[in-house]
């Protein structure tokens, strides 16, 4: 198994692109390339793969093999770097959402709780923005509603308010620095689902998740082809809201409108049902406990 990440539900997210020998097919998530080396297995001679990672560690994965392209770019992007392969349809698209274990077990990169690392959490590492500043810089009001909102945190008001106090003595740098001005919100049974919940919200304010999942997922119909497939898998509820929501609607607010006979046109149709780890893959990695696969194809 490769240390920079063990691929979560990699058979059943695999076997959602239906592949086709001599398709082509997009890994938006490459990480540590466990997705993309079973969809290569599946290929033929003449099918492609094109993968993305923006994070420069992942290049170290790079799979030596013809039929495959990575690409150092935020998926956001996606219809622009396949364009400039000359690629303008291809036939399936999975996505691996969240952080990888290899940047979670890499204290230096900011993202986990059990380490005292700098606070980062770029996936990005030439972004402006690191979680440092956004603990920092970030007015009360701002930091609350980004508790609240990516969090999902009832407290969010009283964290902020601690944060800005303490900042105001010595600049917040590190994990447990941060740790230890929030100790007074982290009761000891519920300190690492807190915690947890707090760096959730940071990074994706840093990595700005949810506006980069909205412009990919809003690309995807224009580039599968017909009955072309999309293979998403999710890891906490603000992410799985918009994949499903999209799946049913092609919106992420709002009801689609209907036409005179209340006929809703959609761009995707849901395929299947959602998909959860077994008890035996939890077991094996944890990581994977919180994992929703949703399947979707190309009307």
């Amino acid at each position: 198994m490769s240390s920079y990440h063990e691929s979560v539900l990699l058979k059943e997210s695999v076997d959602a692109l239906d592949i086709r020998e001599d398709g082509v097919y997009v890994d938006v998530t490459f990480g540590g390339g466990g997705h993309s080396k079973e969809i290569l297995k599946r290929l033929g001679e003449k099918g492609r793969l094109f993968a993305f990672d923006q994070d420069v560690d992942a290049k170290q994965n790079e799979i030596n093999d013809e039929r495959f392209v990575l690409i150092g770019e935020n998926f956001r992007y996606i219809s622009r770097f396949l364009r400039f392969y000359g690629v303008k349809k291809v036939d399936g698209i999975l996505a691996d959402l969240g952080v990888s274990s290899y940047q979670f077990d890499e204290a230096s990169r900011g993202f986990s709780i059990r380490f005292d690392g700098e606070l980062d959490m770029r996936m990005n590492q030439e972004a402006k923005i690191s979680a440092k500043e956004v603990i920092n810089t970030y007015e009360e009001e701002k930091l609350a509603n980004v508790l609240y909102y990516y969090g999902e945190l009832r407290n969010s008001r009283a964290i902020a308010k601690r944060i800005v106090e303490a900042r105001k003595d010595k600049k917040i740098e590190t994990s447990f620095e941060l740790k230890e001005v929030l100790k007074r919100f982290l009761p000891k049974m519920k300190e690492h689902k807190i915690l947890a919940q707090i760096y959730q919200a940071i990074r994706i304010e840093v990595n700005e998740e949810l506006e980069v999942l909205k412009e990919f997922l809003n690309q995807t119909p224009e580039l599968l082809v017909e009955e072309g497939r999309l293979s998403v898998i999710s890891y906490h509820s603000l992410e799985d809201r918009l994949v499903k929501r999209f799946i049913r609607t092609g919106l992420f607010e709002g009801e689609p409108e209907k036409d005179f006979f209340g006929n809703v046109d959609v761009p995707l149709k849901k395929v299947g049902g959602l998909i959860i780890p077994t008890h035996e893959e939890i077991q094996a990695n944890n990581r994977a406990r919180s994992a929703k696969l949703r399947i979707a194809k190309k009307l």
